[in-house]
């Protein structure tokens, strides 16, 4: 019914008229109509690939040779990788169609996408609210029709929080299933390349073509890409574990714990299994998360001294005077907050205090997370506490950082965990849901969401 030429046509208008979201930083207008006329071509002739047509934009911490991949920070400003990243280099082996390099927070350093160098991107639903973060402008142009599908990277939570808040779908794949070879890097340990879709069936072909070991990255898993996009048809009853502290925690907002307790007696009733467990580690989990990740940002960002990498001053000085100044104009205020804490847990006198004692919470998180598992096919809960809230809201880091309480786990235990659209609030933003199942089994949690999907209208 349409062509690719067409469908480039379309979103490039849809972009035009959504400016005001600020969801895209650079549109590749030009280049995305060529590639769709030779796409067009190749479909004519039976030599297209699986993603003939389909249209994503980037997040800006996604490398893409010779194109402008800035991390949305000052400090990387103009700056233009001479390779593309692995994930999205197979996409385009495919035939996929890139848009756009999307608003995201300052080195993916934020939960609202707040703290970008482009100033904020708006939520589709009510412009007056967050995307949030941070690979916000990810979850914008998805849910406002921009693209078919976005890549993000997600740490903490960052691809599956701005689905929630968005109305979405947030995959972030188990560590190591995706290669981070060209992903700039925030938390090493925890960072993974994740998809933002309207429906569960492109997250799956876009990890089925992305996952597979990769020899440039060392930490990218032996273990051949399963058949996602095959779904199965089979209606299957599920074990599904929720942690009774989730539903029990001060910041959940009421309409999301109302709606997630008649989720779960919906699908009692669908024949799966509940098993309300106690997990007494989820205070300790975003505590852990950051002290650990702010450690490993400290550890990445020391590249960046205006020296070999990075923004260098104009201000004369000496060596210190040269890196410090070059530093304090190329990072904002968020990604230097981060750096402070990450070096400060990592000195002389605390390291043993704080940073080792959060590796052996961490490992505590897995070992205990992994014996759920031993009884159970995923684990249930919230994806965030509440909804959207305003720009400028939260202007307490603490607070904002407790935003990620039910999104840390997933990364703290290296495991597989998806965001689906769940409801709408009475504020008429809307909210999801997560579920979360042990390593390497995205299908478990797609074959899950496959079945609720039926269910669930996007809003």
């Amino acid at each position: 019914q349409t062509s690719c030429e067409k469908q480039v046509e379309y979103y490039l208008e849809r972009i035009k008229s959504s400016q005001h979201l600020n969801a895209f930083v650079e549109v590749f207008s030009e280049e995305a109509l060529s590639k769709a006329k030779e796409i067009d071509s190749k479909i004519k002739n039976g030599t297209a690939g699986k993603l003939a047509g389909m249209v994503i934009g980037i997040k800006d911490n996604i490398s893409y040779k010779n194109h402008r991949t800035e991390a949305c920070s000052n400090m990387l400003k103009d700056f233009k990788p001479v390779y593309t990243a692995t994930a999205l280099q197979r996409l385009i082996d495919e035939d996929v169609i890139v848009i756009g390099r999307l608003n995201c927070d300052e080195f993916a350093m934020g939960g609202s996408n707040e703290h970008s160098a482009y100033g904020p991107a708006l939520n589709p639903h009510n412009n007056e609210y967050v995307t949030g973060g941070s690979s916000g402008g990810s979850a914008a142009a998805v849910a406002a029709g921009l693209c078919d599908a976005a890549l993000g990277s997600d740490t903490g939570g960052s691809v599956r929080q701005p689905a929630s808040f968005c109305g979405i779908y947030g995959l972030k794949p188990t560590y190591g299933r995706i290669s981070r070879y060209g992903l700039i890097a925030f938390g090493s340990s925890f960072d993974q390349i994740g998809t933002l879709t309207r429906c569960t069936d492109d997250a799956a072909i876009l990890l089925e073509l992305m996952a597979g070991h990769d020899k440039n990255d060392g930490t990218s898993a032996n273990k051949k890409a399963e058949r996602y996009s095959e779904s199965s048809s089979e209606k299957k009853r599920f074990r599904i574990a929720v942690i009774r502290q989730c539903l029990e925690s001060n910041g959940l907002d009421q309409e999301v714990k109302s709606a997630f307790l008649k989720f779960i007696d919906e699908l009692k009733s669908e024949g799966h299994t509940i098993n309300m467990i106690d997990f007494p580690l989820l205070k300790q989990m975003v505590p852990a998360y950051y002290i650990l990740t702010t450690a490993e940002a400290s550890s990445n960002l020391s590249r960046y001294s205006g020296l070999l990498y990075g923004k260098r001053t104009k201000i004369p000085g000496n060596l210190d005077e040269t890196i410090s100044n070059s530093r304090s104009e190329g990072f904002g205020k968020e990604v230097k907050r981060r750096i402070l804490l990450g070096t400060f847990v990592l000195s002389s006198g605390f390291y043993d205090a704080y940073y080792e004692k959060a590796q052996r919470v961490r490992r505590k998180i897995l070992d205990e997370t992994c014996k759920i598992y031993e009884e159970n096919d995923l684990l249930l809960s919230p994806a965030t506490p509440s909804t959207a809230f305003k720009k400028g809201a939260k202007q307490d880091p603490v607070a904002m950082y407790l935003e990620d309480i039910f999104t840390v786990h997933a990364n703290l235990a290296g495991m597989p965990a998806m965001a689906f659209p769940s409801g709408k609030h009475s504020n008429s933003l809307p909210f999801g849901f997560q579920v979360m199942s042990n390593r390497f089994e995205e299908a478990t949690i797609l074959d899950f969401v496959r079945i609720k999907q039926e269910s669930v209208t996007l809003i």
